[in-house]
């Protein structure tokens, strides 16, 4: 018996796929929130250092360049999309430690085929990109939109 074909419908992607022009859209949602370089940067701490738990300050000073505050704002994204655990200690000043939950971990294996393909293709694109900058640009391709007319 072989499966059912899924019916596409006349205005989208086929049923039970998501449509990334749909607000929606589950990838696209994922995306809005785990597309940046800061989260992919703190997961893949957290994942190395996985079961133990990272401290803040550890966090800052492995994810170099990222500030206190866009760390304060992924990690309580992160927090609160259950991907990391927090643990307050109640000491003075408080330690804060960060720990990736099991759905975190789970997310450590396609952030990491992205990182795997990004150091086989960056090369090719950063000579693409040299490329298309060393046109003039009348040659490169216009954003308008052609017309139906």
């Amino acid at each position: 018996m072989t499966a059912p074909s899924v019916p596409s419908s006349p205005s989208g992607p086929p049923q039970g796929r998501g449509d990334l022009f749909d607000p929606l859209c589950p990838t696209r949602r994922l995306l809005d929130r785990i597309g940046t370089k800061w989260t992919s940067m703190a997961v893949k701490v957290l994942a190395e250092a996985s079961p133990d738990e990272v401290r803040f300050a550890e966090l800052q000073r492995r994810m170099a360049g990222v500030s206190q505050k866009m760390l304060s704002v992924t990690l309580r994204g992160l927090t609160r999309d259950g991907l990391v655990s927090r643990r307050v200690e109640p000491t003075v000043p408080p330690r804060v430690h960060y720990r990736l939950t099991e759905l975190g971990l789970s997310l450590e294996g396609p952030l990491s085929a992205v990182r795997d393909w990004a150091e086989q293709h960056m090369a090719e694109i950063d000579r693409a990109h040299a490329r298309a900058e060393a046109q003039p640009s009348d040659a490169q391709p216009s954003d308008a939109q052609p017309s139906d007319g």
